[in-house]
């Protein structure tokens, strides 16, 4: 058990930002791993030119990086968004659009996860209003997800860093994915159980565990206080992560950690190298 027992995944949008997108995938395997996930790497287009995806493909298989989580477009991410499908207008627009390129990436390169993160609410809108886009654009993105033999994941956030979110509560995540299994009937609609953001909500992280492991498609990692690398701060994830796999999780663990003052490669000391490469 612990830590070597995990499949761990390194997410490059959040580790190795010092290099550019396309030397990333090499320094995540030059630092032992095999396993990587992405948020939406181009922020300013949902559909980005071919020649760009097929640029981050090679980077991928040439560093022999398995990628094993995406996101959808999700705006202004890192930034201000933090998503778009909720969000009507040109973001609802540019979500959709970026569906079936997504999806097509995804397949390219094996990926089978794809997160769809839900979107801030807008003033002056109802919320009612944004959560029936919200399912009717997760809907699409399920069904894009199941043609390519993917999970659709959505993700809890934590409201003091992401206010207006409004899937702040792992209860909150679940009943989005319950509602998008039923308009499918597809079930391949996940959560994804960050345990950072859900520890900054003040919930009891062993109880989310034990309720919801089996709707869990994919798991983050962070200590608290800072998002730092494990053991920077006071969460035991070691031991929630023991929790994880005796509930009946068997996916893998992405490292969505900020590295700190030093370089990346450097902030993994808490891991051992022959642990890092996921089978």
């Amino acid at each position: 058990m612990g830590y070597p027992d995990q499949r761990f995944d390194v997410n490059l949008s959040i580790l190795f930002t010092e290099l550019a997108l396309l030397e990333r995938p090499a320094a995540a395997a030059a630092a032992g791993f095999t396993a990587v996930e992405l948020w939406w790497p181009w922020i300013e287009t949902p559909t980005p030119p071919q020649a760009e995806l097929d640029a981050l493909k090679k980077a991928l298989d040439d560093a022999g990086t398995q990628l094993v989580g995406l996101n959808f477009y999700a705006g202004q991410l890192p930034g201000p968004d933090r998503g778009a499908l909720s969000v009507p207008g040109t973001e609802s627009d540019r979500f959709r659009a970026n569906i079936e390129v997504a999806a097509d990436f995804a397949a390219s390169v094996g990926c089978t996860a794809l997160n769809a993160l839900y979107g801030n609410r807008v003033e002056g809108v109802d919320p009612q209003v944004q959560d029936a886009l919200a399912l009717e654009n997760l809907a699409l993105a399920a069904r894009a997800a199941d043609r390519i033999g993917a999970t659709l994941l959505v993700e809890t956030l934590n409201k003091p860093e992401s206010p207006l979110y409004p899937l702040v509560s792992a209860p909150a995540a679940i009943e989005v994915v319950d509602k998008v299994n039923a308009a499918t009937g597809l079930g391949n609609a996940t959560f994804l159980l960050d345990l950072y953001h859900l520890s900054m909500n003040g919930e009891d992280l062993s109880q989310v565990i034990k309720a919801y492991a089996a709707k869990t498609g994919h798991v983050q990692i962070a200590d608290n206080p800072g998002r730092g690398a494990p053991g920077t701060g006071d969460l035991p994830l070691e031991r929630l992560l023991d929790e994880l796999k005796d509930a009946g999780y068997t996916g893998r663990v992405g490292l969505e950690y900020k590295p700190g003052d030093r370089p990346s490669a450097e902030s993994f000391d808490w891991l051992p190298a022959s642990a890092r490469a996921a089978g």
